[in-house]
């Protein structure tokens, strides 16, 4: 049995499949981001996972493509667990940007985009992937992500830039007092998740003028950090990852638009294509 994962730092998606390759089931998880969660509540969140569980002697090789998987050190954290956990497993852990590039284009070049709880981009030659900077997570990077859009709401909530009617439903739709805020910022272990909820709020209101500007923004900054220093013109397709550029598809078209280039396509959840990959290999 294969077990393929798409694991972002809100949740990760797991299927399996047969040694026909039929699929044997899908399962869901916390997200398994190694570079923000602590090595003791990764390995909870996939022994709590009982489908996992209930087939880990029979598993002989894993593909796991995660959030927070681009560099050595949480590489090596997370493959050790998953090999205390499956036994009998080949393990292999490549960044979730390499997910994003074989559910969209598989072999093909191409701009290839995350906009989910994080965000980030790569070009993709057919044959390998080019990133013009590393990712520095949510505190430093991440721009038109879930949890940007998050940070953005809470600080205008609390500096009361929030038009009034829309800070009203705001404060309806969140628990708002500030410690428990500071909590869940500060003392737990998943902060960019926290935030990324916020986010949201925005799918509900996406045709009021205060949204729109903000998402505006946020893609804007996303383009000309993230897609723009590619020097690409409309002949090299841009596909998108996420519930981000799937849920603000208009708006993300128009700014693309404006630069003189065209989206591809948009992709909410990579997983089905990425099983796709794996079994034509």
């Amino acid at each position: 049995m294969i077990l393929i994962a798409d694991g972002g730092s809100t949740k990760a998606d797991w299927i399996a499949l047969d040694s026909d390759n039929n699929e044997a089931f899908r399962a869901r998880t916390l997200g398994l981001n190694p570079a923000v969660v602590d090595a003791v509540e990764l390995r909870n969140r996939i022994v709590n996972m009982f489908q996992l569980m209930s087939v880990k002697d029979e598993v002989t090789a894993i593909h796991f493509y995660g959030a927070g998987c681009g560099t050595p050190k949480p590489i090596k954290i997370l493959k050790k667990i998953l090999e205390s956990i499956f036994v009998n497993a080949k393990v292999s852990i490549a960044e979730d940007m390499l997910a994003a590039v074989y559910a969209a284009t598989g072999e093909d070049p191409a701009l290839v985009c995350i906009l989910g709880t994080g965000s980030n981009s790569c070009y993709f030659d057919g044959k390998k992937m080019h990133m013009k900077t590393a990712s520095l997570g949510y505190t430093l990077m991440d721009e038109a992500s879930g949890n940007a859009f998050g940070k953005k709401l809470l600080r205008d909530f609390y500096y009361e830039k929030m038009p009034k009617q829309i800070a009203e439903k705001f404060q309806e739709q969140f628990e708002l007092d500030i410690d428990v805020v500071k909590f869940n910022l500060y003392r737990q272990s998943n902060p960019n998740m926290y935030l990324a909820t916020f986010a949201k709020f925005m799918f509900d209101f996406k045709d009021e003028k205060y949204i729109k500007k903000i998402i505006k923004k946020e893609f804007q900054k996303f383009f000309d950090y993230r897609i723009l220093p590619y020097q690409k013109t409309a002949e090299t397709p841009i596909y998108f990852i996420g519930s981000i550029a799937f849920y603000f598809r208009e708006i993300l078209e128009k700014v693309a638009a404006k630069h003189q280039l065209k989206i591809a396509g948009i992709i909410q959840r990579p997983i089905d294509n990425l099983v796709d990959f794996h079994r034509n290999q």
